[in-house]
């Protein structure tokens, strides 16, 4: 039975317990069964620091050589160069940080982004360009401001999706026209709204529909007769009166019963949108 508690953040006499993990082979990363007669590190078997199918530094299991290094942490240099690339990643994460910035150049890029972690911001720098999407993921979501902009063009949507979120607002214009529709909804979110319109022909429904949220009421009678209903429903729920009597004979019926409300309550030309509340 597995629990919620941070072993690592425990003595290793009370860490080690009774439990062992689901899995009951011991087998190292070649796929070869693991005796403690052998091991460089068997004195530390008896002190407690290291446990047969829990607590090893030769198992192919993550978990159980991270468990082994929580426990012996000034064992982790040692495994930097280990040819078995989850005791190099797990050993990053315990080692001391003035050995991780070699790591950075490892062929895996799980073992690339553990040094990286622990890593000052200036050694991420190098990784935006990094072969692997994973990585170039987490280091978008730890840089900012300028050191984003060369990211504003990664191969990956989801790379740029998270740069559209972090960078500086004066330079979500240059990511109005990305390719991918999920990049530009990004953009519409948090654009200035002085570009709000210039986006509001997107070609994309759900782009306009977060422009058409943020726009003030002034500006939605340009939206009236959008090709989509929800981007029409919210014009006709926050538009000024000229052109709800039109969106009262709208297809969508949704659309109509929102105009006729308004045309009904008199509440037409009342501005609830972000920007307004903002002002």
């Amino acid at each position: 039975m597995t629990t919620d508690i941070d072993e690592s953040a425990i003595a290793p006499s009370l860490a080690r317990g009774p439990r062992l993990d689901p899995i009951g082979e011991a087998l190292d990363w070649r796929g070869n069964e693991i005796g403690c007669e052998a091991c460089a590190h068997r004195d530390r078997l008896a002190a407690g620091h290291c446990r047969l199918r829990h607590a090893c530094v030769n198992d192919r299991y993550a978990r159980r050589i991270d468990r082994f290094f929580a426990w012996n942490p000034e064992l982790a240099n040692d495994y930097l160069d280990h040819p078995y690339f989850e005791a190099r990643a797990v050993a990053a994460k315990h080692a001391d940080v003035f050995h991780l910035p070699r790591l950075l150049n490892d062929p895996e890029a799980t073992v690339r982004w553990s040094a990286a972690h622990r890593l000052p911001a200036r050694y991420l720098l190098r990784l935006r360009e990094d072969p692997d999407r994973e990585v170039r993921i987490r280091v978008a979501m730890r840089l900012d401001g300028q050191d984003l902009i060369m990211m504003m063009e990664d191969p990956d949507y989801y790379v740029r999706q998270i740069v559209a979120r972090r960078i500086a607002l004066t330079l979500l214009p240059l990511m109005m026209s990305d390719d991918d529709p999920e990049v530009r909804r990004e953009v519409a979110k948090r654009i200035d709204a002085d570009w709000l319109m210039a986006m509001s022909a997107d070609p994309d429904a759900s782009v306009r529909l977060e422009v058409v949220r943020r726009l003030p009421a002034p500006q939605l009678a340009w939206l009236h007769r959008d090709p989509d209903c929800r981007v029409r429903y919210e014009v006709a729920s926050r538009s000024e009166p000229g052109c709800l009597a039109e969106l009262a004979r709208d297809p969508d019926a949704a659309v109509q019963d929102m105009a006729r409300q308004r045309l009904l309550s008199g509440d037409a030309g009342r501005d609830t949108s972000p920007v307004a509340d903002s002002q």
